[in-house]
């Protein structure tokens, strides 16, 4: 199939919303923004963030985690944004009549090897495939849950609730001047975090190269709950209980706990509340769960419609881009339209993505301890930020191969003239890439070369600098690939 998979997304809002606080993203992703052609944009919407200060309910700072070895292993390091610009980012990627808003899905159906939606404006749209990325309360997962569930086929595990021990209130500030907030003229992120030692609160904030502060409270919940056990069933895709009123309510109730921007004043949340509009305040839940189902028939979910990750790892989204990358290179070499290949891509999908998933759950698990009250959550941060360089290495390798992971490839030049480039990982041999010992082929291609040959499990000989449009052009299995331009397409590993 060609690389130009068409292609229509269906929207429940009727605009995109500038809803959240920031996001953190790192080496697992630059690359791709790299291939995409949005990483020099995305570094001026962004801000670096060397380390995270941890304070005292009494804002006086005990212990501080130093990202800057992140870089050292990775090669890039670990930068802030604010959601909403960077969802404008991905926004302005997509052609504007590819998205359809205000449609919400009602049932999906399949016949005739097509799969069908049925809107709530009474309208059906037919297609190949269906991808699910609608949200932890995915109405596409549910429509398919049900049909298995009625076959008799659903695991016990993914008929439970979304349990959840967390609720969140997040909001960004409008553009603030320096002289009452010097904190927005740094061109650094001040990655702040202050922890309640009497109230279950755990605020968060984050400058941003917008001169506005984003910022995030956590409420400890005594018991674990769900939503349903709160009568907050999925109810046409709306959730009234968590509007305006009680995100207003969460607001009265916090407005003097303290929080740290840097500069030795003394501020309240109440200082940022008032500063911030209205709309872009919102309550969320932080549900943890992985589900085990991922796709069914010609129905398929990704991001937090099958599995939802606690934000204290920051992977909750990034491991989103990730299943979208890996999802969208099975379909690039999909063989045809058939149900019996579409079957097979999915099941390939899930078979890469679920144990990388399960893992970024499982470090979320221990990350989230690190903003634990009590000696345990104390302990754990005492560890985390005293890592030293040498642990940090070894931890990256042996976790799962990421294109981020790419690491200590030594050269080596042999009589022709040529440099071999090999990623070496407990002696073994994982990717590797040609290149004539002349060459001035940027880094960040080469990465992108390397990481072919991870895919592909061969060689990847560079033949040209750059091709008409800029690119590298390299070689993969005899054919012609061009490295960091738009027709190639995104690397997974």
């Amino acid at each position: 199939m060609s690389s130009d998979v068409p292609y229509v997304v269906f929207e429940r809002a009727s605009t995109v919303k500038p809803l959240g606080s920031a996001m953190a993203v790192g080496p697992s992703l630059l690359p791709v923004f790299e291939q995409l052609g949005i990483y020099e944009e995305f570094l001026t919407i962004s801000n670096p963030a060397d380390e995270l200060a941890y304070y005292e309910e009494n804002t006086k700072n005990f212990q501080t985690a130093d990202h800057r070895p992140l870089e050292k292993i990775a090669g890039y390091g670990l930068r802030i944004v604010s959601r909403p610009v960077q969802h404008a980012l991905f926004l302005k990627q997509i052609p504007a009549h590819k998205i359809h808003f205000g449609h919400r899905v009602l049932n999906i159906t399949e016949e005739n090897e097509k799969v069908i939606i049925h809107l709530a404006n009474s309208e059906t749209f037919e297609g190949d495939i269906v991808v699910g990325a609608d949200g932890a309360y995915s109405a596409v997962r549910q429509r398919m849950y049900e049909k298995l569930k009625a076959k008799g086929e659903l695991p016990q595990s993914d008929m439970e609730d979304l349990p959840f021990g967390y609720t969140c209130l997040v909001g960004q500030t409008e553009v603030l001047g320096a002289e009452d907030f010097p904190i927005v003229e740094d061109p650094k992120c001040q990655f702040n975090l202050v922890l309640g030692r009497e109230r279950p609160l755990t605020v968060v904030t984050f400058n941003t190269a917008q001169k506005t502060i984003c910022w995030m409270v956590i409420h400890y919940l005594s018991t674990k709950t769900s939503k349903a056990a709160v009568e907050q069933r999925f109810r046409n895709s709306e959730n009234s209980e968590w509007g305006a009123y009680p995100a207003q309510t969460m607001c009265d109730e916090t407005r003097d706990f303290p929080v740290q921007l840097g500069d030795g004043k003394e501020r309240t949340l109440g200082d940022l509340y008032d500063r911030t509009p209205q709309h872009l305040i919102s309550k969320v839940m932080l549900e943890e769960k992985v589900f085990e189902t991922w796709h069914y028939g010609r129905t398929v979910l990704l991001g937090d419609a099958c599995h939802k990750i606690h934000p204290a790892s920051g992977q909750g989204g990034v491991t989103a881009m990730h299943d979208a990358i890996a999802l969208a290179n099975l379909l690039y070499a999909l063989p045809s339209s058939s149900s019996s290949d579409i079957t097979q891509i999915f099941e390939e999908y899930r078979s890469e993505r679920f144990p990388i998933v399960t893992q970024t759950f499982k470090d979320a698990l221990f990350a989230k301890k690190t903003i634990d009250k009590g000696i345990g959550g104390r302990l754990t941060l005492y560890l985390f930020t005293h890592m030293p360089y040498w642990l940090w290495k070894k931890v990256k390798k042996r976790k799962r191969l990421l294109p981020h992971e790419i690491m200590d490839v030594p050269s080596r030049s042999n009589e022709k003239g040529a440099v071999s480039l090999e990623v070496v990982i407990n002696k073994k041999v994982y990717a590797a890439v040609s290149l004539r010992a002349s060459t001035s082929t940027p880094g960040a291609y080469v990465r992108l070369a390397l990481q072919e040959s991870l895919r592909t499990g061969q060689v990847v000989p560079i033949v040209a600098d750059k091709d008409s449009s800029g690119r590298i052009v390299g070689l993969v299995a005899g054919t012609s690939v061009a490295f960091g331009g738009r027709s190639t397409y995104n690397v997974a590993i």
